[in-house]
């Protein structure tokens, strides 16, 4: 049995990587270890334990490390205390490969440590472009990565023009599109089930889902970005679900303005969350009339969901997008005219950018089955 340590940072990890969980547990020759830290362990960001145990996913440590999230310093101080404990599950429990998704300043913590003790590295998600300090932490994963799981075509190939070995990375599309056509109808009462404050519009109307995080190279600007964000929804009157940023540098600042503009405005259409389970969130964005922020949820689920979105700002630059998304500046009124144009559009025809499903059992098997081979050095030029 091959042992798989997959290392999630944040509740945006969980959702990329939840089929992959899924399928190396039910693998007949991989054996599953889940380790939680950072932002996944905080109620207020999104605490992932509840739902890995009603997956019946097994939890073999929980590193609580996060710091102030507001702090650049912090950040770095939680990436360090990472580097340590993993170090010390890693040199107890001895993974035959570990595997880090996607571009959150926590993940790099994964791969130094897995690095630096002579562990196979698999990466998720790498070989993507966007406008931020991801791009940076993506990048360097990538570097220290021994095999690589890309989300579309175009991924591999910059992967492969950065100087890695075709035969190590793989195209198996996002996990995250696995679970897309799963799930139909809202057929749940969100508010029944996860609470959250505001008002309570009919969701059988049409809705927009928002969802705005601080961009990590903008941070004093955050709390006007958002509430440049507020006050287009707000004039254009339309029942809102909004969701709470990721936790990020800048984030205090966006969550300033969030609580603020609530209170002054609470006979607004507005319901805000802090987090909802994945399948409940696609349910949502799939029955909404357009996704408004900069998540790369408007990017990547909305585009195979042919969802009209409104990317908003600098945080999503240069990441491959469907014919879906319009972007605009973070202004009130660019952001009203966007979002009156996708309103008056409606759906988009579904593309299959980011994959067409099964991504969480081609990345098991591929784990089950290539041979683990640290990599020595790259291709020459």
């Amino acid at each position: 049995m091959r042992k798989i340590c997959v290392v999630i940072t944040a509740r945006a990890s969980y959702s990329r990587i939840k089929t992959v969980l899924t399928a190396i547990q039910a693998h007949p020759r991989l054996d599953l270890q889940i380790v939680v830290t950072g932002s996944a362990l905080v109620d207020r960001f999104g605490n992932i334990i509840p739902y890995l145990e009603a997956e019946a996913l097994p939890v073999s440590a929980i590193i609580p490390n996060l710091l102030d999230v507001e702090s650049d310093t912090a950040s770095a101080k939680t990436t360090g205390l990472a580097v340590i404990e993993l170090a010390t599950f890693f040199a107890n429990h001895r993974p035959d490969v570990v595997v880090t998704v996607a571009d959150r300043f926590e993940t790099i913590a994964t791969a130094i440590a897995a690095v630096n003790m002579n562990i196979p590295l698999a990466h998720i998600q790498g070989g993507e472009m966007t406008g931020n300090i991801d791009d940076r932490i993506r990048n360097s994963i990538s570097q220290l990565a021994d095999l690589h799981f890309v989300a579309t075509e175009n991924a591999r190939a910059r992967l492969i023009h950065m100087g890695l070995s075709p035969q190590k990375v793989f195209y198996t599309g996002c996990p995250s599109i696995d679970l897309l056509h799963r799930y139909k109808d809202r057929d749940f009462d969100p508010y029944e089930i996860y609470g959250g404050v505001g008002s309570e519009p009919d969701l059988d109307q049409p809705y927009l889902v928002v969802l705005q995080h601080p961009v990590t190279t903008e941070t004093g600007h955050s709390k006007w970005q958002i509430g440049n964000t507020l006050h287009a929804i707000a004039a254009l009157n339309i029942p809102s679900v909004w969701f709470w940023p990721n936790a990020d540098p800048g984030t205090a600042g966006t969550a300033q303005g969030i609580r603020a503009f609530r209170e002054q405005h609470p006979e607004l259409p507005f319901h805000f969350f802090k987090n909802m389970e994945s399948a409940h969130f696609i349910r949502l964005l799939k029955n909404c009339a357009c996704f408004v922020g900069n998540s790369s949820v408007g990017i990547r689920e909305c585009s195979a969901l042919g969802v009209p979105a409104v990317n908003i700002g600098s945080r999503q630059r240069g990441r491959e997008r469907g014919p879906n998304v319009m972007d605009c500046i973070p202004d009130t009124e660019a952001i009203i005219s966007a979002v009156r144009h996708q309103l008056t559009h409606g759906p988009y025809p579904p593309v299959t950018l980011y994959g067409k499903g099964h991504a969480g059992e081609r990345i098991a098997e591929q784990l089950a089955n290539i041979p683990f081979i640290l990599k020595k050095h790259l291709l020459p030029a």
